[in-house]
């Protein structure tokens, strides 16, 4: 195996590492959960956009919206210029719910990022990647 290929299988080690950092932190919420809720938190979504957006089957995005709504996290909705389609919102329970969970995974990543030479540096690659990640979506219907 390459030098490039057993950093990249390495990188995603730990990303999977602190991805059950993010899970065993105590958020009142599940990770799937919170990837939902901060989508919705940018505004109103119909299902098929966010299972899009999250990486996830239609199936599972309705049972995801489906928790939060029966939690008062999230509300069903209709849309004016089309009665078919169906937008979740979130509710103010639901933004604060938000607010808690980032605040949780803040405080479980804090001693990791406190560790590193520069932690803004890294922020920035993450959010890069992020941005990466929604270029598609910003041209998807």
């Amino acid at each position: 195996m390459s030098e490039a290929n057993l950093r990249t299988r390495d990188a995603l080690r730990v990303l999977a590492r602190l991805s059950r950092i993010l899970e065993s932190a105590d958020s009142g919420v599940t990770v799937p959960q919170y990837r939902m809720l901060c989508a919705l938190g940018e505004g109103g979504e119909r299902s098929a956009r966010l299972a899009r957006r999250l990486a996830i089957r239609k199936p599972t995005a309705t049972a995801l919206a489906d928790g939060l709504v029966a939690a008062g996290y999230a509300t069903r909705g209709g849309d004016a210029d089309d009665r078919r389609v169906v937008r979740l919102e979130l509710t103010p329970r639901g933004v604060e719910a938000l607010a808690r969970a980032d605040t949780a995974y803040q405080h479980a990543l804090a001693p990791l990022l406190e560790k590193l030479k520069d932690p803004d540096g890294f922020l920035d690659n993450l959010l890069t990647i992020g941005h990466a990640m929604d270029e598609p979506l910003s041209v998807a219907p």
